[in-house]
């Protein structure tokens, strides 16, 4: 078979001239493997790829690897020596994921592999003499290039030559992976001109090509493990079937396939390490029963999720693409997704367990390390357009804060490099989305908590999503705590506008004390706006029953209190006060949260209001006097520097000039 031309490329191997050369002792084998492994090599020298030889320093032996096929053997050679004395090689493959993008969408595809490619590429004259290898007839050496180099040397010199020599086409009219080719084409009639262009350098550099592996004209097919389509990116429905065919593991080893065949759809898994958290928890289980009953759900909802898997789209070069966060205990994840006439389309989903030391970071801060973990993973779609975070909680600011901590402001620099928009959620519009509706999963815990709130009130609970069209919303919040006290106020507006506040209490207070002075604060925001019509959202039982003469009020400070949200809540001829859960008042929250820790002598982009002093405390009036205001000798400079009017005596004129 005709081979690259060595002025093009060939292969070299650097060895390190410090560690001698090794010769391995020839092994021995049983006749019928001896036969296989005699059959091969003749296979070999008719081909032209081996030689034989009478002297070597270095030595390598065959050793046989079973195919998939019962009865198969594949014939390699133990390179293992010469591997350790060549340093590695840092030439990157591709990113497959830019691959995958650049592919979808065009009209025909056609689909071609080099035949025996690595072997067409000559080793080296001078190193021949190292890929010398022993079987009981004899000793040859490889003429072309190898398989089993260190660092899949023989990948990386072959994507060096398709490189080269589609140069020109690669990102237009072809993509290529290693001896993967794929000639692509936008419109069905370039796609003849493009496939010329290909062939046209196919012969030009002498490559050869397997007929019994090309595909040619079609609009869908397997390229590096995905399917393209001129929809867009699909999981290979044999990736799907080997999860969906497979029992319930038993094994250890059995529950690492089951890891390894849900890492290869990570791309099309939503939220993949939290529905995988149980499978490689029951990895370091020291017992032996590891596959328990919550483990064989995770494993039957994945195979429920898998049954109609997503279709990811293409991103468009220079349009928005919206992220969504989700954030766990023990993990956290993302979804890419572009918007095309009203509709959404999933691009990418990513997720990240946490390590030991992230889990305890702030729920905040883990939000924050989401976006940031997602701009690595996804830094060509970031550096390629703007990106709108899709978030409930002010990211931004918390990232500006002047008082945030070393680890955010080193994450508020990484991020400064991107286009981003943070953006309010709206309504999620496909069920792709579903696993992103709300951004934080509550623990085991919390979830208690939330649904004793629920029991605890009305079935109108929920915020009502039928309000009348100029009925304004107020969400109100106080915190309490160690690091200080605050409250947080947001006011939406009818058209869906945010208005944000959080305020920072110079005075200690109980907890139900923080959410009264909220309530109280976004009433005189309230009030200042002219507000006519307002829906008042809080999570405290007790402050919301108290207001609405559900509960009566015995602590004197409270009743103070109640006192003047009754008499602020005068001003509004139309109002409605409703108890939420916690859960739907997280915003408010985060305010608060802010307002306690944060001190206000910096500026902020979110308005940081101090009271000094309590709400319900009057400020006590200062007795005036008269002063009786005689005439001074400052009085005719004054008039002078003011209104440049003199005095009529000459003398004291110029006294005051």
């Amino acid at each position: 078979m005709p081979d690259i031309d060595p002025q093009i490329i060939c292969h070299r191997l650097h060895v390190n001239p410090a560690i001698k050369p090794v010769a391995q002792k020839r092994r021995s084998f049983a006749p019928e493997r001896v036969a296989i492994i005699e059959a091969e090599i003749d296979k070999l020298l008719n081909a032209g790829f081996i030689q034989k030889v009478s002297y070597a320093e270095w030595l390598a032996n065959v050793v046989l690897v079973a195919k998939k096929d019962k009865g198969l053997w594949r014939v390699c050679v133990d390179y293992t020596d010469l591997n350790k004395a060549c340093p590695k090689d840092n030439f990157l493959l591709p990113g497959i994921d830019q691959l995958i993008d650049s592919t979808s969408g065009n009209q025909l595809l056609s689909f071609m592999e080099a035949y025996s490619g690595y072997n067409q590429i000559m080793m080296h004259e001078d190193n021949k003499a190292k890929t010398f290898f022993i079987i009981e007839r004899g000793t040859y050496c490889y003429k072309v290039m190898p398989f089993g180099l260190k660092n899949a040397a023989h990948i990386k010199i072959y994507q060096r030559l398709v490189n080269k020599i589609f140069k020109e086409q690669i990102g237009k009219s072809m993509e290529v992976y290693v001896d993967d080719m794929l000639v692509k084409a936008p419109e069905r009639a370039d796609h003849i001109k493009n496939l010329a262009e290909a062939f046209s350098l196919l012969r030009k550099y002498n490559m050869k090509l397997n007929p019994s592996k090309c595909t040619f004209g079609v609009s869908s097919g397997r390229f590096v493990g995905y399917l393209v389509t001129q929809k867009g990116i699909e999981a290979h429905p044999n990736q799907i079937k080997a999860i969906l065919n497979m029992k319930s593991p038993a094994t250890t080893k059995e529950i690492q396939s089951l890891t390894g065949r849900a890492a290869a759809l990570n791309r099309f898994l939503s939220r993949s390490t939290d529905k995988c958290r149980l499978f490689f928890k029951a990895l370091k289980k020291g017992h032996r029963d590891k596959w328990d009953d919550e483990c064989e759900v995770a494993f039957q909802n994945l195979k429920t999720y898998l049954t109609s898997p997503p279709l990811l789209s293409k991103s468009i070069p220079g349009e928005d693409l919206y992220i969504y966060l989700a954030v766990s205990d023990s993990a956290v994840s993302s979804a890419l997704i572009r918007e095309e006439l009203g509709a959404q389309y999933p691009v990418f989903y990513t997720s990240k367990a946490l390590l030991d030391a992230e889990t305890r970071y702030p729920k905040m801060e883990k939000l924050i390390f989401s976006l940031v973990v997602f701009t690595r993973k996804l830094r060509p779609y970031y550096q390629a357009h703007r990106i709108i975070v899709m978030t409930e909680f002010p990211l931004r600011s918390i990232l500006h804060s002047p008082d945030a901590s070393q680890r955010l402001m080193k994450w508020a620099i990484e991020l400064r490099q991107y286009d981003l928009l943070y953006r309010s959620k709206t309504a999620v519009k496909v069920q792709a989305l579903a696993d992103f509706v709300v951004e934080f999963t509550p623990t085991a815990e919390e979830e208690k908590m939330i649904t004793k709130s629920k029991e605890k009130v009305d079935d109108t609970s929920p915020i009502d999503s039928n309000l009348p069209n100029d009925m304004w919303q107020l969400h109100v919040d106080g915190a309490s705590n160690h690091k200080g006290v605050g409250a947080g106020v947001v006011i939406i507006t009818p058209d869906g506008t945010l208005l944000e506040q959080a305020i920072t209490l110079g005075f200690s207070a109980s907890n139900n004390e923080a959410e009264y002075e909220a309530l109280l604060a976004g009433l005189r925001l309230a009030k200042e706006l002219t507000i006519k019509r307002l829906a008042i959202y809080s999570d405290s039982q007790l402050i919301i029953y108290q207001a609405s003469d559900e509960y009566m009020a015995k602590h004197p400070r409270m009743i103070q209190y109640l006192d003047k949200v009754q008499g602020l809540l005068k001003e509004f001829p139309t109002f409605t006060i409703q108890q939420v859960p916690r859960a739907e008042n997280t915003h408010a929250g985060a305010l608060a949260s802010l307002g306690s820790a944060l001190d206000t002598q910096f500026r902020r982009s979110i308005p940081v209001e101090h009271l000094d002093r309590p709400s319900i405390e009057e400020i006590e009036p200062i007795d005036s006097m008269q002063i009786d205001e005689d005439p001074s000798w400052q009085d005719p400079i004054i008039d002078y520097l003011v209104n440049g009017n003199l005095l009529m005596d000459k003398s004291e004129a110029r006294k005051v000039q």
